[in-house]
Formats: C-alpha cells, sequence, structure tokens
C-alpha cells in the first residue's frame, strides 16, 4: 500500500505542515504502508528541508526504515517502511 501527501497547498502554514505530516505517518503505521510518498514541490528547497528535520525527529524515525530521495525529481521525497 501506498500513501502520498502533497504539500502544496499549505507550503507556507507551519503548524498545518506538521501536522499533515504527523498525520500521514500515523496513517501508515496504521495501515502497514510499505511506502509513504511526500510532495514538497521543487521551490527553494527549505519546506524539503522542513520535512527531512521533520523526519529525523527521535520519536518518527524509528517508524519508519528508510528515506529515498527522488533522483528524477527533486520535490518528491519517498518513506519506505518494513513490517515483520
Amino acid at each position: 500500500m501506498k500513501l502520498k501527501l502533497d504539500l502544496h497547498d499549505i507550503y507556507n502554514k507551519g503548524s498545518d505542515i506538521d501536522r499533515a505530516l504527523r498525520e500521514i505517518m500515523d496513517e501508515a503505521v496504521a495501515k502497514k504502508a510499505t511506502l509513504v510518498e511526500i510532495i514538497p514541490g521543487k521551490g527553494s528547497g527549505q519546506l524539503k528541508k522542513r520535512v527531512l528535520r521533520f523526519l529525523e525527529q527521535k520519536d518518527v524515525k524509528q517508524l519508519y526504515h528508510r528515506v529515498e530521495k527522488d533522483s528524477k525529481n527533486f520535490g518528491r521525497l519517498f518513506v519506505h517502511f518494513r513490517w515483520k
């Protein structure tokens, strides 16, 4: 199962960004999704950095297996999960 989060609509609303990221991670855990696609967009790269900082938080990092930056699209990240 793959989930998708597009941050284009809330790119300038800090608390909404954090809430959306938290919700998609919680949904991925609840549904045992194998992949979450997060689209911060290309822009200046600040939103992508914010997403990566969120994913590096200790409590969040323990939820997923790895993060992959899309080599063909700078404005997209993949968060991979491994379930046993």
